[in-house]
């Protein structure tokens, strides 16, 4: 799995106009699934995210995690981070797990991030959307779980 996870000070999902997910202060994380991966892989994601010390403590130095912090989770499933370029200026996705795959994997990261954090907002597997967000530091993270 491919993620991206951005410290933010408040992130929020729409779909056609409705608010559908928001957090304050957290992790904002896009997520793809890429042919081969699993529920294991899903889950170690998870457990990376929520050990991930990217939160400044007392002495301003990323030494605490949003488990440390109270933070919220922003799941967003994003098959464009599967992208390849090398070929060309239109990006191809083929190395974006199929649609089935992708939502079970999507589906599972959410299910497994509620089960162990208590403010886990998502946005809607293969929809349009509109993600707003105040990048906070700027710090943004990728991740590639195998």
């Amino acid at each position: 799995m491919i993620a991206i996870a951005q410290r933010v000070s408040r992130a929020e999902v729409s779909v056609a106009g409705t608010r559908i997910g928001a957090i304050e202060r957290g992790l904002l994380v896009f997520a793809c699934a890429e042919p081969g991966d699993t529920e294991a892989i899903a889950d170690k994601l998870v457990a990376k995210l929520l050990k991930l010390r990217v939160f400044a403590d007392d002495q301003g130095k990323m030494n605490r995690s949003i488990v440390d912090v109270q933070g919220g989770l922003l799941i967003i499933s994003q098959f464009t981070l599967a992208a390849d370029v090398s070929a060309g200026n239109r990006p191809s996705f083929t190395g974006a797990a199929n649609p089935e795959l992708g939502r079970a994997l999507y589906e599972r990261l959410l299910a497994t991030a509620r089960a162990l954090h208590p403010v886990v907002a998502s946005g809607a597997f293969g929809a349009d959307m509109q993600v707003g967000l105040v990048n906070d530091g700027p710090v943004t993270i990728p991740l590639r779980m195998t």
